[in-house]
């Protein structure tokens, strides 16, 4: 890969490998040494007198870098970032404790706050709604699971000798207005008790608590019709008495020095704490609602079953569905619920309810979503399984606008002859009902007991001409092209695009290190050039086999196994939120958000290109070093920001 951006940077140097786990690479950052800690402190150390600084390293790292628990500490710097409308920029803040100032085990415990941004004009980003926090979480070892933190505070327990990091994301809605954003993240020290108040209290401390409670809601809450007078006492009544519960002794860990319940001393934060200064420019392009290239995703509806203990068909399982469909729009990927059947024979269907359901037009007219699956048989079976089923689904789509955006993904991987001729013939059923319909075909080598040329990769080539008139979607392995992206114009040339043929890609078991794909434990920059790697071979669109394809378990919250067979991470882009809180919300991968990224990045050298050719596109990839091939790409980040930079000065008005 090429490293040639920020000369002399820790990535020259030898990183300790994470054993079993592809790409090695997870300490990006890595070096000797690093900063100094303070010596000087010694014994009982009181966070609320000793500053942060003393007590903990903090700095900033990009989006592309895994921050895991060996990472040693940088210089801290402000973080100046770039985004369009409508795009999601994220950065990492890390945190590694200098001393323990703890008696509990861990070094101590931190609270990490995150002010609005706010621009000179007075717009604003809010905390907790444009502005998310969360923890990275080691999966294996490797940081990649990005677990949701309190708003606009949260605090995280520290360990000795290890890294921690908190992933910040800034969505920045279609209508932001432009400009300079500025604000904070704070970082402060904190004691930390052996338990919470609710913990430590006894049973009779807390009935005494409830019961002040529920006589102070008796209290107010018989208002409806009374005199003027009596609302006033009776809401006089109810603030003495909340006063007096909240100055018991019970919350006097909240109690500041002048007496009012708070978090903590303002000017102890101001004097005490580390302030990250976030600087955000907000440019005039807005990243199009509907993604330029669709990028179709996997999710296993039988995965979702088998964990959530949902009936397939049955009201929760519809619900279980639609939670998923909704909440990966976000990552601008097109989500599509499949099953495998007999030899690899798939059935992928976008929208679980029929063409005729209000709920298919929400779905399929949804402008997020750039290409959707279309079921060849029922998803859900029912009493009444009409044998023109396929038929009257396709009469009502094709009237409808979004017809266009459809597809039909039969086959996975067909690999001999009787394979091949059973996606023809159900190809051919769809085109008796409609004509139009865009067949989609993954494969990544023609049939092996009837070769159509000399060698398997001449063979690979043909398979257009021996599918056509049954596929016009040619969806090729990464894997097959290896190192060799000069072969990508041999399958182009077979394609006939004037009678609708496109040329999809994807990855899945390959292609391996050194290559783009979504491994665990390969660089950020490697999972980020996926989507370098379409744009620059000029592929119309992506298909990822699974986001959920896990090993089975019966319960929300059970531990997470890759599937044996497997490089760990593949068929796994998020995780069950059950796993690690008491949330129902699915947890994004450190790999997903740079798959976003990298579909945000497509959007840039599009309007890049749409201004000055796409030749002058692959030329800004090749000058910033960003991304050359397959196994000649950044593994810093500073060449995205040039890229970005560039588009930003030459294309904004």
């Amino acid at each position: 890969m090429d490293a040639s951006a920020g000369g002399g940077s820790p990535q020259d140097m030898v990183v300790p490998p994470v054993e079993g786990v592809a790409g090695g690479g997870t300490a990006y950052g890595w070096m000797e040494g690093g900063v100094e800690a303070s010596t000087s402190l010694r014994g009982l150390i009181d966070p609320l007198v000793v500053p942060t600084s003393d007590l903990v390293h903090t700095w900033c790292m990009p989006s592309t870098a895994n921050v895991g628990p060996q990472d040693m500490p940088r210089r801290l710097e402000p973080m100046n970032l770039l985004a369009a409308r409508n795009e999601r920029e994220s950065f990492q803040v890390a945190l590694r404790p200098k001393v323990s100032w703890s008696s509990l085990g861990n070094a101590g415990v931190v609270q990490v706050q995150c002010t609005d941004l706010s621009s000179a004009s007075g717009a604003r980003l809010v905390v907790g709604q444009s502005i998310t926090m969360r923890k990275v979480v080691t999966v294996l070892g490797v940081p990649d699971a990005l677990v949701p933190l309190d708003h606009p505070t949260s605090q995280i327990s520290l360990v000795p000798g290890e890294t921690s990091a908190v992933w910040i994301s800034i969505n920045v809605p279609a209508e932001q207005p432009t400009g300079q954003y500025e604000g904070e993240v704070i970082v402060t020290a904190t004691k930390n008790e052996a338990t919470s108040p609710s913990q430590s209290m006894s049973r009779a401390e807390k009935h005494q608590l409830y019961t002040e409670l529920r006589d102070c809601l008796d209290t107010v809450e018989p208002i409806d019709g009374k005199p003027l007078e009596e609302v006033v006492e009776r809401v006089k009544s109810a603030t003495t008495s909340l006063r007096r519960v909240l100055l018991s002794p019970s919350f006097s860990e909240f109690f500041s020095d002048n007496g009012s319940v708070d978090i903590m001393d303002e000017d102890a934060v101001s004097n005490l704490s580390i302030r990250v200064k976030l600087n955000l420019t907000v440019w005039d392009f807005v990243i199009p609602a509907t993604p330029s290239l669709p990028a179709v995703f996997g999710i296993s509806d039988t995965v979702i079953e088998d964990r959530f203990g949902v009936e397939h068909g049955s009201k929760e399982w519809f619900e279980a569905l639609d939670r998923h469909f909704e909440w990966l729009l976000q990552f601008r990927i097109s989500p599509y619920f499949c099953r495998w059947g007999e030899s690899m024979r798939v059935l992928a269907y976008t929208c679980p309810w029929p063409a005729d359901h209000p709920k298919s037009d929400e779905y399929l007219s949804d402008p997020r979503l750039a290409a959707y699956a279309v079921p060849y048989s029922q998803a859900v079976s029912s009493n009444h399984v009409a044998k023109d089923y396929l038929q009257k689904e396709v009469e009502v789509l094709r009237t409808k606008s979004h017809w266009k955006k459809a597809y039909f993904y039969l086959w996975d991987e067909p690999l001999n002859m009787e394979q091949y001729n059973s996606v023809r013939n159900l190809a051919s059923e769809v085109h008796t009902y409609a004509p139009d319909a865009r067949i989609l075909t993954t494969y990544y080598c023609g049939p092996n007991d009837a070769p159509l040329a000399p060698t398997p990769f001449e063979a690979f080539v043909k398979v257009p001409k021996f599918l056509r008139p049954h596929t016009q979607i040619y969806c090729t392995s990464e894997w097959v092209l290896g190192n060799r992206e000069d072969l990508v114009k041999d399958i182009i040339s077979e394609l006939q695009p004037e009678n609708g043929e496109e040329w999809w890609t994807y990855v899945c078991m390959g292609p391996s290190d050194p290559h783009p794909n979504w491994h665990l434990g390969m660089r950020g920059t490697q999972h980020r050039a996926v989507m370098w790697r379409v744009w620059k071979e000029g592929g119309t669109g992506f298909l990822y086999w699974g986001a959920n394809c896990y090993e089975k378990a019966s319960t929300p919250s059970a531990e997470i196994r890759f599937r044996r067979g497997l490089p760990p991470g593949d068929g796994v882009l998020y995780y069950p939120g059950e796993v690690f809180s008491s949330s129902n919300e699915p947890v994004a991968s450190l790999r997903l958000e740079r798959i976003l990224s990298g579909l945000q990045d497509i959007e840039y050298l599009k309007l890049y290109a749409s201004r000055f050719g796409r030749d002058e596109g692959l030329a800004l990839l090749e000058k910033t070093g960003m991304y050359l091939g397959p196994e000649r790409y950044t593994a810093e980040h500073m060449p995205i920001d040039m890229m970005r930079g560039e588009i930003y000065n030459t294309c904004r008005p």
